[in-house]
């Protein structure tokens, strides 16, 4: 009795999970792409709002205004896409990338400008290049795979203005290390 009521509840399982797979319209991975894409813009979005106040240098200040206003542009496409998908995308960072901002949030002088662009502008364009690129092909949606190839252009250029203004942040004698 006891091995038929654990079949049916997991038969039970099945049929609710695959409904709500199916109701939402979008593959799983999908679904993670759009999670993990709206976090990460959130996150580029609320380190450069502080990179505005905190960097000392200039051109990191004009990077950040740039990573906001572009990062603005493709959250609203983002949200868009999904509501069409009947999908909700968070509307913050994740915990992890909150807790990276605090760290550098607590910096000052110029390590802040070369953490700022170290980890928002270097390490984190390339884990949303991955991301993208994945996406791009292995996406289950046409639109969510559309919008992947989409953007991933102007990713690719934010990384490397990144890894570009990083370059010139680190000092002369650690540089020649490299």
């Amino acid at each position: 009795m006891n091995i038929q009521f654990l079949r049916q509840g997991a038969l039970l399982g099945v049929l609710l999970f695959g409904g709500m797979a199916m109701a939402d319209n979008l593959a799983e991975r999908d679904q993670e792409f759009l999670e993990q894409a709206a976090q990460n813009g959130h996150a580029e979005m609320s380190a450069s709002r502080l990179a505005l106040t905190k960097a000392r240098n200039p051109k990191v200040r004009v990077f950040a205004q740039r990573m906001i206003d572009d990062h603005q542009r493709v959250d609203a496409e983002l949200s868009s896409l999904a509501a069409s998908k009947k999908y909700t995308p968070p509307k913050e960072p994740s915990i992890l990338q909150k807790g990276k901002e605090m760290l550098i949030a607590n910096l000052g002088d110029d390590s802040f400008d070369q953490r700022y662009m170290n980890q928002m502008g270097v390490q984190a364009h390339e884990e949303t290049v991955r991301l993208f690129e994945e996406a791009s092909r292995d996406a289950r949606d046409p639109d969510v795979k559309a919008f992947a190839s989409k953007h991933l252009p102007a990713l690719r250029e934010h990384l490397k203005a990144a890894r570009d203004l990083h370059a010139t942040l680190i000092p002369a004698n650690t540089n020649s290390n490299r």
